[in-house]
Protein backbone atom coordinates (compact mmCIF):
# COMPACT_ATOMS: atom_id res chain seq x y z
CA UNK A 1 0.00 0.00 0.00
CA UNK A 2 0.95 3.53 -0.47
CA UNK A 3 -0.48 6.96 0.96
CA UNK A 4 -2.55 9.04 -0.85
CA UNK A 5 -3.27 12.91 0.72
CA UNK A 6 -2.10 11.21 4.21
CA UNK A 7 -4.11 7.86 3.72
CA UNK A 8 -3.47 4.81 3.32
CA UNK A 9 -4.40 3.12 0.13
CA UNK A 10 -4.25 0.20 -1.49
CA UNK A 11 -1.84 -0.27 -4.92
CA UNK A 12 -4.22 -2.84 -6.21
CA UNK A 13 -7.78 -1.76 -5.77
CA UNK A 14 -8.96 1.98 -6.31
CA UNK A 15 -10.37 4.45 -3.49
CA UNK A 16 -14.39 4.13 -3.01
CA UNK A 17 -16.48 5.41 -5.98
CA UNK A 18 -18.77 7.30 -4.08
CA UNK A 19 -20.64 9.93 -5.73
CA UNK A 20 -20.51 8.18 -9.37
CA UNK A 21 -23.83 7.84 -11.17
CA UNK A 22 -24.28 4.50 -12.62
CA UNK A 23 -25.78 3.99 -15.98
CA UNK A 24 -29.42 3.20 -16.67
CA UNK A 25 -30.09 -1.09 -17.78
CA UNK A 26 -33.14 -1.32 -20.13
CA UNK A 27 -33.36 -5.17 -21.11
CA UNK A 28 -30.22 -5.72 -20.41
CA UNK A 29 -28.22 -2.68 -22.45
CA UNK A 30 -26.95 -0.08 -21.05
CA UNK A 31 -28.59 3.26 -21.47
CA UNK A 32 -26.88 6.87 -20.58
CA UNK A 33 -29.53 9.49 -19.68
CA UNK A 34 -30.28 12.22 -22.43
CA UNK A 35 -28.73 14.68 -20.21
CA UNK A 36 -25.42 12.83 -21.11
CA UNK A 37 -25.99 12.79 -24.38
CA UNK A 38 -25.98 16.13 -24.65
CA UNK A 39 -23.23 18.91 -23.57
CA UNK A 40 -22.79 17.62 -20.48
CA UNK A 41 -19.32 17.98 -18.21
CA UNK A 42 -17.93 13.97 -18.63
CA UNK A 43 -14.98 12.36 -17.98
CA UNK A 44 -14.48 9.30 -20.00
CA UNK A 45 -11.93 6.11 -20.91
CA UNK A 46 -11.27 4.71 -24.24
CA UNK A 47 -9.34 1.95 -24.76
CA UNK A 48 -7.77 -0.05 -28.10
CA UNK A 49 -9.39 -3.12 -26.64
CA UNK A 50 -10.06 -5.25 -23.81
CA UNK A 51 -7.24 -4.74 -21.39
CA UNK A 52 -5.23 -2.65 -24.15
CA UNK A 53 -3.85 0.62 -24.06
CA UNK A 54 -6.29 3.23 -22.36
CA UNK A 55 -6.78 6.92 -22.47
CA UNK A 56 -8.67 9.71 -19.75
CA UNK A 57 -10.59 12.70 -20.97
CA UNK A 58 -12.54 14.95 -19.96
CA UNK A 59 -14.90 17.27 -22.56
CA UNK A 60 -18.14 19.20 -22.15
CA UNK A 61 -19.87 17.19 -25.04
CA UNK A 62 -18.95 13.85 -25.11
CA UNK A 63 -20.77 12.54 -28.34
CA UNK A 64 -18.71 15.62 -30.12
CA UNK A 65 -15.09 14.56 -28.70
CA UNK A 66 -15.63 10.67 -28.80
CA UNK A 67 -16.87 11.00 -32.58
CA UNK A 68 -13.33 13.27 -33.13
CA UNK A 69 -11.75 10.48 -31.56
CA UNK A 70 -13.15 8.07 -33.77
CA UNK A 71 -12.77 9.80 -37.03
CA UNK A 72 -9.27 10.69 -35.90
CA UNK A 73 -10.04 14.35 -36.82
CA UNK A 74 -7.38 15.73 -33.68
CA UNK A 75 -3.57 14.56 -34.24
CA UNK A 76 -2.34 12.49 -31.15
CA UNK A 77 -2.51 9.71 -28.83
CA UNK A 78 -5.51 8.21 -29.28
CA UNK A 79 -4.99 8.53 -33.13
CA UNK A 80 -0.96 7.29 -32.46
CA UNK A 81 -2.14 4.39 -30.66
CA UNK A 82 -6.04 3.49 -31.88
CA UNK A 83 -7.13 4.19 -28.74
CA UNK A 84 -11.05 4.93 -29.68
CA UNK A 85 -13.59 2.01 -27.89
CA UNK A 86 -15.23 4.07 -25.29
CA UNK A 87 -15.49 1.86 -22.26
CA UNK A 88 -16.33 4.11 -19.03
CA UNK A 89 -17.91 7.27 -18.51
CA UNK A 90 -19.07 9.39 -15.80
CA UNK A 91 -21.15 12.57 -15.77
CA UNK A 92 -19.99 15.54 -13.31
CA UNK A 93 -22.54 18.43 -12.21
CA UNK A 94 -19.49 21.01 -13.41
CA UNK A 95 -16.64 21.12 -15.36
CA UNK A 96 -14.62 21.95 -12.59
CA UNK A 97 -15.67 18.63 -11.08
CA UNK A 98 -14.74 16.62 -14.21
CA UNK A 99 -10.88 18.46 -14.54
CA UNK A 100 -10.22 17.97 -10.99
CA UNK A 101 -11.36 13.91 -12.00
CA UNK A 102 -10.00 13.20 -15.08
CA UNK A 103 -6.39 14.86 -13.64
CA UNK A 104 -7.20 12.36 -10.13
CA UNK A 105 -8.04 9.67 -12.76
CA UNK A 106 -4.82 10.20 -14.83
CA UNK A 107 -2.45 9.47 -11.71
CA UNK A 108 -4.87 6.44 -10.69
CA UNK A 109 -2.02 3.15 -11.29
CA UNK A 110 -3.76 0.92 -14.40
CA UNK A 111 -4.91 -1.43 -12.27
CA UNK A 112 -7.48 0.85 -10.76
CA UNK A 113 -8.34 2.06 -13.87
CA UNK A 114 -9.36 -1.11 -15.55
CA UNK A 115 -10.80 -2.56 -11.74
CA UNK A 116 -13.30 1.06 -12.49
CA UNK A 117 -13.95 0.21 -16.09
CA UNK A 118 -15.13 -3.41 -14.85
CA UNK A 119 -16.92 -2.49 -12.38
CA UNK A 120 -19.11 -0.04 -14.82
CA UNK A 121 -18.55 -2.31 -18.22
CA UNK A 122 -17.20 -6.12 -16.92
CA UNK A 123 -17.45 -6.90 -21.16
CA UNK A 124 -15.56 -3.60 -21.72
CA UNK A 125 -18.42 -3.14 -24.43
CA UNK A 126 -18.33 0.43 -27.21
CA UNK A 127 -20.59 2.12 -25.35
CA UNK A 128 -20.67 4.63 -28.29
CA UNK A 129 -24.26 3.82 -29.53
CA UNK A 130 -25.57 3.99 -25.67
CA UNK A 131 -24.63 7.37 -25.02
CA UNK A 132 -24.40 8.54 -28.49
CA UNK A 133 -26.64 6.37 -30.80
Amino acid sequence: SRRLHGARVCKIHPPLLCNLRPPLTINGHIRYPQAMRDRAPAVYILASKRNGTLYVGCTSNLPKRIWEHRNRVVPGFTTRYSVHRLVYVEAHDDMLNAVTREKRLKRWPRAWKIALIEQQNPEWCDLWEAICG
